[in-house]
């Protein structure tokens, strides 16, 4: 039986269903796509397992219906895998939108060809039926936001502005729920807009203009909000609020563009990397604020007349929300609804009620979603598949933007697929500008181009060097801005050899100032050409410094750019050798929970190198990252491949043991993801073959299920090395008889 496509389709679907797990996933504009795509999976899922188990042949169409499916949900887990904060949120929901929808169309295709050949499968072959199936695929949600937006860009020409529903909805739809979101929102469709007038592309160029329109509509009507919640007997003059958090001034400053912020917001914003102005969207030149001395007057006097107190910014950016949210999430109590209600730009008193949950036809009129359809939804999908692991990734950052090209764990066998590109949502502005739909270009966020970028950069370069610990702060910091998320700016930096520099202030006594330069080095690591330079600068031992001494934040970047650079395989012998991997322990035993996963990262990375097994399991990682393997601990993915790893070597193994590891190891085969199960499994069955003590206590842990299950609905690998474990207990049974 040719199944080829049906098994990388439940790769996919699984690989699809760990990201639910993701740190990120929930902050994601699309989330609720993703939940849609997740309950058509785990439809999907035991039907296609039983099809694999049985001897029937699928035909040629249905092939080719596993295939499209299979690279529609492969491209929509890399969507959600690649949303960048700093890209558009309009572009990326439509995107999300238009995959969703062929995601749905493409799984009732599959069921409807499943249906018609139902009398040539056998009789139990999958429950619920197959019209039950396509039924429930049905009930899936499927508003459109394209629909939403098409209507208000209509509007709009027709000089008919947008309701404030119409508004509140789109915003809704794609996660636009503060003032700072959508000024980036904003930001951003100028960018792309810009690009597209570059290319004389003047649809899409019209098109972003009407997007552009909307957003500004949006943030007039956040104003008129903020407006009558400021508690005010008298309306605040627009000039007397700062653009960013709609309050009034205390410390108003000007940047270059000539526009007045709040000090704290402005400087908060900057830090974002975000160097262009917030109201106006033109680039600046540079981060001096002049405060506004005349505006500050205007305020105090206004105040003092109308018997208004100022408001304290430092406690707003402070707080844990810094640029607050102006909305409340709706009421989710009714566990009735498919959906969860998104959080508003309207007071509750602007809410329309409704008892029903709702859902968006294909027309754009609004159905009603059955309740009792929606529990039987719901009873289907938590019979079908158990709750997914936790996603192994390897995330360590640039910034925590951009993570460096990694070795992944073994990938499972059958996975060598041509991953099909998908056309994205009509109009959308072309893929030739950006490598995510809509992120800020570096030239807006780091400002100028190459030749301006390299005079700067020589310049501070000189501040590198300077004697006056101020003048290497500033000149850190910018550094670290430019090296953020520009891959030509990283290879300005090198090459003007700002490395060099870089690398002795490792060793400065100044917290800040190494902070700042330990993480210049990590942005610039990114780069493959860079990595090389920077350990033949000599840069290894002062990282470890850095590890030794270093605050929190400075430890975990230290151990992040040791990870890129390990990258190299001459560089894994280097590290090792040089002593990083005692402080890397320590950092995964009682860092911060970023400090501890970039410190995994790094010793997964380090231990693929043999001579460095034992230098990690000498550390006493072993007992660590057994701790780690709690689900509490959020790590499980991480720590699990890096056991897999040391579980090759006799000390490993002994360790393991020893320090409990194999009732958790159990525990992620049968509770994990599919990459969980896999590394676990590996482990396991290394542990078996060193000692009979291990292999009972295996067996007396209650592995053997959960090891049938994954020889049934494993990755290939997985499978093999369930498989091979079994068969390893049934020798060992038999041995024991014999003898």
């Amino acid at each position: 039986m040719e199944v080829s496509w049906l098994r990388v389709l439940l790769d996919n679907i699984s690989s699809y269903l760990s990201i639910s797990s993701m740190d990120t996933l929930y902050s994601n504009p699309g989330h609720k796509y993703y939940t849609r795509g997740e309950d058509i999976a785990k439809l999907l899922q035991p039907v296609l397992e039983n099809l694999v188990g049985s001897d029937a042949s699928p035909s040629e169409l249905l092939n080719n219906g596993f295939e499209e499916l299979s690279q529609y949900i492969d491209e929509l887990r890399e969507q959600f895998q690649s949303w960048e904060p700093l890209s558009s949120r309009i572009f990326y929901v439509l995107q999300i939108e238009s995959l969703a929808t062929k995601l749905r169309e493409s799984s009732l295709e599959v069921f409807q060809l499943l249906k018609h050949c139902e009398q040539h499968l056998p009789a139990d072959l999958v429950s619920p039926s197959f019209e039950d199936c396509i039924e429930l695929v049905k009930l899936v949600g499927r508003d459109e936001v394209s629909y939403t937006i098409d209507l208000a860009l209509i509007d709009q020409k027709e000089d008919n502005g947008p309701t404030s529903e119409v508004l509140v909805k789109i915003a809704e739809s794609v996660g636009l729920r503060s003032n700072q979101e959508i000024l980036i929102e904003g930001v951003v469709l100028a960018s792309l807009k810009e690009n597209a007038e570059l290319t004389e592309n003047n649809t899409e160029a019209e098109f972003i203009e009407g997007l552009i329109s909307l957003i500004t509509h949006m943030h007039d009507h956040l104003t008129n909000i903020k407006q009558s919640q400021l508690g005010c007997s008298v309306p605040v003059p627009p000039d007397f609020r700062c653009p960013l958090s709609l309050e009034l001034m205390t410390d108003p400053v000007i940047v270059t563009s000539g526009q007045t912020y709040e000090r704290a917001f402005i400087e908060k914003w900057f830090d974002m990397g975000l160097m262009v102005c917030p109201k106006t969207r033109q680039p600046l030149t540079q981060t001096s604020l002049t405060p506004n001395f005349i505006v500050k007057a205007f305020i105090s006097n206004w105040c003092e007349s109308n018997n208004v107190n100022l408001p304290d910014p430092l406690e707003l950016v402070q707080s844990s929300q810094p640029f607050p949210l102006l909305v409340e999430p709706a009421s989710d109590d009714d566990d009735d609804e498919c959906d969860s209600q998104p959080l508003s730009l309207v007071d509750e008193s602007e809410r329309g009620s409704s008892s029903s949950p709702m859902k968006i036809g294909g027309n754009g009129r609004t159905e009603s979603l059955d309740a009792t359809k929606c529990k039987k939804l719901r009873q289907v999908l938590s019979r079908s598949v158990s709750a997914p692991g936790i996603v192994f990734e390897l995330d360590s950052k640039t910034e925590r933007n951009t993570p460096p090209p990694a070795p992944a764990p073994p990938a499972p066998a059958d996975t060598s697929v041509s991953q099909a590109r998908v056309e994205t949502v009509r109009r959308l502005p072309s893929a030739r500008h950006f490598h995510h739909p809509g992120i800020i270009p570096a030239t807006i966020r780091e400002t100028g181009s190459s030749s301006s970028i390299e005079s700067e950069v020589k310049k501070l370069i000189e501040d590198l060097k300077s004697s006056s610990l101020e003048a290497q702060r500033e000149a850190t910091a910018r550094i670290r801005i430019l090296s953020r998320n520009s891959t030509d700016n990283r290879i300005v930096i090198a090459r003007c050899g700002a490395i060099d520099s870089l690398v002795n202030l490792l060793y400065s006594t100044d917290e800040r100032i190494q902070a700042d330069a330990v993480t210049c080095l990590l942005n610039l690591s990114i780069n493959d050409n860079n990595k090389s330079v920077i350990a033949d600068s000599g840069a290894i031992e002062p990282l470890i410094h850095v590890l030794r001494t270093g605050n929190l934040e400075a430890k975990e970047n230290s151990a992040a750019t040791l990870f890129s650079l390990s990258v190299i395989e001459e560089n894994k012998t280097k590290i090792g050798e040089a002593g990083a991997i005692e402080p890397l322990v320590e950092l995964l035993g009682n860092g911060s929970l970023r400090g501890k996963k970039d410190a995994a990262t790094a010793l997964f990375n380090l231990s693929i190198h043999h001579e460095n097994k034992a230098k990690v399991i000498e550390a006493g990682a072993v007992r660590y990252l057994v701790e780690l393997m709690d689900p509490a601990a959020g790590m499980v993915e991480k720590a699990v491949v890096v056991l897999a790893n040391l579980a090759t070597v006799k000390e490993g193994k002994v360790a393991i043991g020893e320090e409990g590891g194999i009732p958790v190891l159990v525990e992620v085969v049968e509770l994990g993801s599919a990459r969980g199960k896999e590394n676990a499994t590996a482990a396991l069955l290394q542990l078996s073959m060193h000692s009979q003590r291990f292999c009972n206590s295996i067996i007396r842990e209650g592995a053997i299920p959960p090891l049938v299950a994954l020889t049934k609905s494993g990755t290939a690998r997985a499978k093999e090395k369930a498989h091979n474990l079994l068969k390893y207990f049934k020798s060992q049974k038999q041995g024991q008889r014999r003898g």
